[in-house]
């Protein structure tokens, strides 16, 4: 019976220090995952201050806003499906190079919005980024039940901006950015737990293209919180 009880206590103890080691390696993973994420969000700010610094880059991206879209999504894509036959210098370099570009992209908001405004706006989403985010790593809730509606309500933006660009109803374009706010708010805890589920689920694995591409991730959810918060409240010129 002794020998029962011991053995029970060593397989207690043996479970709490496994979990307390796959805790550690997903603390490890997402610190990886959102240095590379701040990383991208700096560079993003560099190349827009450097874009609305310089007329000539200026006028490519006023006038060249739908192609250089549309780069930004191959690039996304590109990154999100060739991600597992990618070396990490190599995905390093295209989440860099698109992080860049949607810096240029994004430097046409301050000839919309008062920089004051943009910089509140930036500092209050990422207040609601870091709560959701550390709302989908320390919940017991198993958040895989939000992914059909944050994926219905996503496709419900990308047809209303898709109307509004014809329509330009503000109606429309206020619906949807509080539906954008909910929907990248919600999806920013989503992605967090779903992340580090996968880290486990590949059985750690600490490669850099997978940091990387789990950096893409919740970039994309900052970048669409911010805009999303910025057509609520921010002030035009």
């Amino acid at each position: 019976m002794a020998w029962e009880s011991s053995g029970g206590w060593q397989g207690g103890q043996a479970a709490e220090v496994d979990d307390v080691l796959v805790q550690e390696s997903q603390r490890a993973f997402m610190s990886r995952v959102h240095g590379w994420m701040f990383a991208g969000l700096a560079l993003t700010g560099v190349m827009a201050m450097v874009t609305l610094a310089n007329e000539a880059l200026l006028r490519v991206a006023v006038q060249n806003r739908m192609a250089l879209f549309l780069v930004e999504l191959g690039v996304v894509f590109g990154l999100s499906i060739l991600a597992p036959r990618l070396s990490g210098p190599v995905a390093a370099a295209m989440f860099l190079g698109y992080a860049a570009l949607t810096g240029v992209t994004l430097s046409v908001i301050f000839l919309i919005y008062t920089a004051g405004s943009i910089a509140q706006v930036f500092f209050i989403t990422s207040a609601t980024y870091g709560a959701m985010a550390v709302y989908g790593t320390v919940t017991k809730k198993d958040l895989r039940s939000w992914g059909t509606f944050l994926f219905m309500g996503l496709v419900g933006i990308i047809i209303a901006g898709v109307v509004n660009f014809f329509v330009q109803s503000s109606a429309v374009s206020f619906v949807a950015a509080c539906a954008g706010v909910l929907v990248f708010a919600g999806l920013t805890a989503y992605d967090v737990q779903k992340l580090r589920e996968y880290h486990a689920g590949t059985g750690f694995n600490s490669a850099a293209t997978v940091s990387i591409v789990g950096a893409l991730t919740l970039y994309l959810d900052f970048i669409n919180l911010f805009l999303s918060l910025l057509r609520l409240l921010g002030k035009r010129r």
